[in-house]
């Protein structure tokens, strides 16, 4: 009987509280009502999201200005890569043995072809001069260090050359065309610590070795 009661109880109470439930409430200002988004609104294409029917991406539009022309494009922030402003058709890829960049960007013909000279820093080796000596000891910088300091043996060198450095030679790596057009408003302002950080790269000189602890090469 106790048991027949403590179910009779329960089937009571939840009664009462499904046709609490179903009653009508009227919102008051604190009342936070919910709101129902469509799946359109749910991503940037705008379209059914089960169907790739009416669904294309936005083109790619690509500056044609000729090279040597004189146009820039803002960087995006202090010391950002600056972007290829000009027309890149038959330019890319680059390759170890074609690269058409330096034909008017290298320092010493890129003021009279009206282009951006390669900075300094490409012209650096920051890779230190490690090898192994035959007993086995690692060189570092023609110094012999120990393998378990990583410190010692990670650190950084830094050399002025004459030629544009390997490492850089792939200038698509970090510079590229800008797109026209954007899918998504870009809000981002930029805070340049330079006065020119819009159009010039500070990143030179005595700079090159600011806050990193090196290693000097000869």
């Amino acid at each position: 009987m106790k048991i027949i009661s403590k179910i009779t109880i329960g089937l009571a109470a939840a009664t009462l509280l499904f046709v609490g439930c179903g009653n009508n409430v009227t919102p008051t200002s604190d009342t936070k009502v919910a709101k129902t988004v469509s799946e359109e609104s749910l991503g940037l294409r705008k379209t059914d999201l089960y169907s790739e029917k009416d669904t294309t991406g936005d083109a790619t539009n690509y500056g044609k200005s000729a090279a040597g022309s004189g146009h820039k494009i803002q960087r995006a922030f202090q010391d950002a890569p600056p972007m290829i402003p000009h027309d890149t058709e038959g330019m890319l890829p680059i390759t170890i043995d074609n690269n058409q960049c330096t034909g008017c960007h290298m320092p010493e013909v890129a003021s009279s072809m009206g282009a951006t000279p390669i900075p300094v820093s490409h012209f650096t080796d920051f890779r230190p001069a490690v090898a192994l000596t035959k007993d086995g000891k690692l060189m570092n910088n023609g110094n012999v260090v120990d393998l378990a300091a990583s410190s010692q043996s990670n650190a950084v060198s830094i050399k002025k050359e004459d030629n544009l450095q390997g490492s850089r030679f792939n200038c698509s790596q970090c510079h590229a065309p800008q797109s026209e057009g954007l899918a998504v408003e870009n809000t981002f302002e930029a805070a340049y610590t330079s006065k020119d950080g819009a159009s010039k790269s500070s990143w030179s000189g005595t700079k090159l070795m600011e806050g990193i602890d090196t290693i000097h090469g000869k």
